[in-house]
C-alpha cells in the first residue's frame, strides 16, 4: 500500500527509536500502519500486543516476520511459574462457600435514595473477590481498600467503612491466590499481577501496543519499565471501559505524538457527525471519511431506502427489548450482550413477585418489591430499566426466557443487537442507534452529555460503513448540537 502522509510520519517516528504515542480515529488504518511501522525496522525485533487471541491472530497474517503478535496475558502466561497457572484448572470456589471460610455475613448499608441496601454473605464474599481483580488490574504493590468496589447508591460513609472493614479479606484471599501450596482457584488476572511484580522485562527491541486507550495501570507499569522502544497506539475517544479499571494510556503517556485522522470505514457523511461529538470533546482536529464511500445518516427510519445489520444500545435492558420486538416480527436476531445477566434479571424479578427479598442482580437487590422496580423505572434516574420492565409488565417472565432461548447465531442472523461495549472493534454497513443515549438538560437548560456517555456515542457511530440510522435519538442530538454551538 502506498502510505498517507500521517502514516508515513508514523514510520518515520517509530524508525527514529524512543517511545511514540499515536492517536488513531475511528477507522484509520492503524494496524496496517503499524505493519509499515515494524518492516521500516528492518531486522529489529518487534512485539505486537493485542487485548484479545481474535485481534493477534488477525495481525499475524497481517505483520512482517520481524515481530510476534501477542496477547498481554499470553506473554505473562508463559513467564509464570506452573505451580500457579495450574491453578487455572482448580474449581471456582462459589461465593458462598468463600462467605462461609471467611465468616462473612450479610450487611444493610445506607443508600443516597434513603433506602436501606441489603447485601446477603455470597455480595459480600463477592465484593471482596473483585477487590482482588480490581488490584491485580492496579499498578500498586498490594490491595488498598479503593480497590474493593462499591455500589455507587451507598452513602460515602458507609461506602468507606466497608471498604475498611473487607480490606484484611482481600489480602488474605490475595495471600492465597499466589501461595502455590494453597489449592485455590484463580482467574487470568492474578498470574498478570505476579508477572508485573516480577519486574519483567520483554525481549523485543520495539513493542507495539494496541488500543492503549483501554490500558489498566498493570499494563502501563509492565510498559514504562521496558528498555525497548514502546508504540502506543489507541484513539482516547475510544475509552470507554473506565468501570474495569482503564485508565486511558494516551492521557498518562508523555511521548511525542503522531495522528491518524483519515478514517478508511466511512464516507464523509458519518465523519463530519463523528466530528461534531468529538468538537463536544474538546477535539479541534476532524475525523475525515472517504469521498469513494457514499456513506448516509438518516434522520428518519426507513426500511425502504436502510438495510439495517446491527442495532447498538448503552444498556442490556434495551438491547432486550429490540430483541423481543425483530423475533415478534420473525427475524432471525443474534445479540452482542450479557445472556446471564439477563436470565439473572429474569430469575431476579419473578422472586420479587413472589414477595422474596434478592441480593442478585445488583440492579434488582435494593428493592422489596416489584411495585417498587416499576415505581423506580418510570423516574429519571430509573430510565434505563424502563424497557425491560415493560417488556416483564406486558409480556411476563416466562416470555422475557423464551425470546432469550430464540437468539440465533450470528452467522444465521438477519442483524445483530449489541451492547456499544461489545461492539467495540466491529465494523458494520448498517447501523441503527438506539434510543436509550443519556442525554441531560444543565443548570442553563442546555441539552448536553457527560463526556463518558459521548465517547459511548463516538464508538456506536462509527462503526457504520455506509448507513447510520440515528432516528431515535435525532432530535436530543441535534438539539445538543446547537445549544453548545457544534
Amino acid at each position: 500500500m502506498t502510505p498517507t502522509i500521517e502514516q508515513q510520519a508514523v514510520v518515520e517516528a517509530v524508525k527514529a527509536g524512543g517511545p511514540v504515542k499515536v492517536k488513531a480515529l475511528a477507522g484509520a488504518g492503524k494496524t496496517s500502519t503499524l505493519g509499515l511501522a515494524a518492516q521500516a525496522r528492518g531486522r529489529a525485533t518487534g512485539l505486537y500486543l493485542a487485548f484479545n487471541r481474535e485481534i493477534a491472530n488477525e495481525a499475524a497474517r497481517k505483520f512482517p516476520s520481524n515481530t510476534r503478535c501477542r496477547t498481554f496475558n499470553s506473554v505473562a502466561f508463559a513467564a509464570t511459574r506452573p505451580e500457579i497457572t495450574q491453578k487455572l484448572r482448580f474449581p471456582v470456589e462459589p461465593p458462598h462457600h468463600l462467605a462461609v471460610r471467611y465468616g462473612l455475613s450479610g450487611m444493610r448499608l445506607p443508600t443516597t435514595i434513603g433506602k436501606n441496601l441489603e447485601l446477603s454473605a455470597s455480595h459480600v464474599a463477592r465484593i471482596v473477590k473483585d477487590g482482588v481483580a480490581r488490584f491485580c488490574r492496579s499498578a500498586q504493590a498490594e490491595p488498598q481498600a479503593w480497590h474493593i468496589p462499591v455500589e455507587p447508591i451507598i452513602t460515602d460513609i458507609a461506602a468507606a467503612a466497608l471498604r475498611e472493614q473487607l480490606l484484611p479479606f482481600v489480602n488474605r484471599l490475595w495471600a492465597e491466590c499466589i501461595d502455590p501450596s494453597v489449592q485455590a482457584s484463580i482467574t487470568h488476572d492474578i498470574y498478570m499481577k505476579l508477572w508485573e511484580s516480577s519486574r519483567p522485562t520483554i525481549g523485543a527491541d520495539f513493542i507495539l501496543f494496541d488500543e492503549a486507550q483501554d490500558a489498566d495501570g498493570l499494563m502501563l507499569s509492565v510498559l514504562r519499565a521496558q528498555q525497548s522502544q514502546v508504540v502506543y497506539v489507541g484513539d482516547p475517544y475510544q475509552q470507554i471501559y473506565e468501570w474495569r479499571g482503564a485508565v486511558n494510556a494516551m492521557d498518562h503517556i508523555r511521548a511525542p505524538e503522531c495522528a491518524l485522522t483519515e478514517s478508511f470505514r466511512f464516507g464523509p457523511a458519518i465523519a463530519q457527525l463523528a466530528s461534531r461529538v468529538l468538537r463536544l470533546l474538546d477535539e479541534e482536529t476532524p475525523v475525515r471519511g472517504q469521498d469513494a464511500i457514499a456513506s448516509r445518516v438518516h434522520q428518519q427510519s426507513d426500511p425502504d431506502l436502510l438495510r439495517v445489520n446491527a442495532v447498538l444500545c448503552r444498556k442490556n435492558s434495551t438491547v432486550l427489548s429490540h430483541l423481543a420486538q425483530g423475533i415478534g416480527r420473525g427475524d432471525r436476531v443474534a445479540v452482542r450482550a450479557n445472556i446471564e445477566e439477563l436470565k439473572a434479571f429474569a430469575d431476579g424479578a419473578e422472586r420479587l413477585m413472589r414477595g422474596e427479598r434478592i441480593s442478585f442482580p445488583a440492579s434488582l437487590a435494593l428493592f422489596e418489591t416489584w411495585e417498587d422496580v416499576q415505581e423506580y423505572a418510570e423516574s429519571f434516574a430509573g430510565r434505563d430499566l424502563q424497557p425491560l420492565v415493560r417488556l416483564i409488565d406486558n409480556e411476563g417472565v416466562d416470555y422475557l426466557r423464551l425470546i432469550l432461548s430464540r437468539v440465533s447465531p450470528e452467522s444465521e442472523a438477519d442483524y445483530v443487537i449489541s451492547t456499544v461495549h461489545r461492539a467495540k472493534g466491529l465494523e458494520w454497513d448498517g447501523v441503527r442507534l438506539a434510543g436509550d443515549f443519556r442525554f441531560k438538560t444543565d443548570d442553563g437548560g442546555d441539552k448536553t452529555m457527560s463526556p463518558e456517555e459521548m465517547r459511548l456515542l463516538y464508538v456506536a457511530m462509527t462503526r457504520a460503513k455506509r448507513e447510520l440510522d440515528i432516528s431515535e435519538i435525532r432530535t436530543d442530538l441535534y438539539t445538543m448540537f446547537r445549544d453548545a454551538g457544534v
